[in-house]
């Protein structure tokens, strides 16, 4: 037996979404920026994505840019900040993804000031804190805080943080990776500045992502070569993949009442059936709140020995079962888990991140739970 637990790292295309793949590339192989009939017919393509995309996030069509993926949209939103809106303080925290955590190193070399706000031990974010670095000095800042945390799930109160921002004149970028699909967010009522997406979590196809850049706030190229995207991002669209990645996300939306409601019982039935096996299990996060936590994810700290961590990795592989011990972006560094030492876990057993999709079902999760019940005996 084949489950797959592993879908905040990426997630299964949908079938619609291959389809529709498919037919760009077998009829729309124009290039978008040539005149001609093929490419006209490839750029209504990418342009209609837009605006279906947009339609979503409630926003202008041309507040979406096309990016290769979330990597992509955080590097090139945090550096144009500093490049063109003379922003010299970004505030962040130290359990954001590495596409944030390894940028701002990189810009300290440059004599930006990083400030990280302070955060609880189930790793919310201390929303007095922030305030209070909103207001620490009059240079240009930027606030970059993840909507949805990777790794744990803690949901961030976008609109406090947003309404902090506006009291002080400060940006706010959002990295919503694990959110865009899963979330409904409205940007007309939510005043962010700019917004890091990508298609591979939420059904549709890696190598391609969007960014949302709130009109008016940047106007340079951060990848300079045509006029392609604005003028913001050069380079050659692909418009299989932008076409795909509209799709998968209006399936998700139009879908997401109805796959919230049985995703997040797949995760309360997971929740009760670990506890039956391991009652001194401990909940990373917010990972057993169901107001707080992404009803995707839940990190948990299980009680066996550190020693038998790599056996117990060993043993859900061998029975088909995928999972991780932090975000696949880490994990060929063989380090422990970044967030989970900053929120400074109450357990020093070994953690794993379990995250789920439509696509799983009960029956999957009483296999997960027969293995671990088998193991604990070992």
């Amino acid at each position: 037996m084949k489950v797959y637990f592993d879908n905040a790292a990426t997630t299964k295309l949908r079938e619609e979404v291959i389809e529709v793949m498919m037919e760009a590339m077998n009829s729309s192989y124009g290039n978008p920026s040539s005149s001609h009939s093929f490419g006209r017919t490839s750029r209504a393509l990418i342009e209609s994505s837009r605006k279906e995309i947009a339609k979503h996030l409630n926003v202008n069509p041309q507040e979406i840019v096309f990016t290769s993926c979330g990597t992509e949209s955080n590097n090139s939103i945090l550096r144009s900040a500093i490049d063109f809106l003379d922003v010299k303080t970004i505030i962040t925290s130290k359990i954001e993804h590495y596409a944030i955590l390894n940028v701002v190193d990189f810009l300290k070399t440059k004599k930006i000031r990083v400030e990280y706000v302070n955060i609880d031990d189930d790793g919310n974010i201390d929303l007095e804190h922030l305030r209070s670095l909103a207001k620490i000095d009059d240079s240009k800042k930027i606030i970059s805080l993840m909507y949805v945390n990777n790794e744990i799930g803690n949901i961030l109160d976008l609109a406090e943080v947003s309404q902090i921002c506006q009291e002080n004149s400060v940006l706010f970028h959002t990295d919503a990776v694990q959110a865009i699909g899963h979330f409904k967010i409205d940007l007309k009522q939510i005043k962010i500045d700019f917004l890091s997406a990508s298609a591979h979590k939420f059904h549709g196809p890696k190598g391609v992502g969007f960014s949302y850049i709130r009109k008016n706030v940047l106007s340079e190229a951060f990848i300079l070569g045509g006029q392609q995207e604005r003028g913001l991002r050069a380079g050659t669209e692909a418009v299989h993949n932008i076409v795909g990645m509209s799709k998968a996300l209006s399936i998700s939306y139009n879908n997401l009442e109805k796959e919230f409601i049985y995703i997040k019982e797949l995760k309360s039935y997971f929740v009760s059936k670990l506890k039956s096996i391991f009652p001194n299990t401990f909940f990373n996060g917010n990972s057993d709140n169901s107001i707080k936590n992404s009803y995707l994810i839940i990190n948990v700290a299980l009680p066996i020995s550190s020693s038998k961590i790599d056996l117990l990795n060993f043993q859900l592989d061998l029975k088909g079962i995928a999972c991780s011990k932090g975000s696949a972006c880490q994990s060929g560094a063989a380090l422990g888990s970044h967030v989970i030492k900053n929120i400074e876990s109450k357990s020093n057993w070994p953690s794993l991140r379990f995250s789920f999709s439509s696509y799983n079902t009960f029956k999957e999760i009483d296999y997960l739970m027969e293995t671990l019940r088998s193991f604990e005996k070992i």
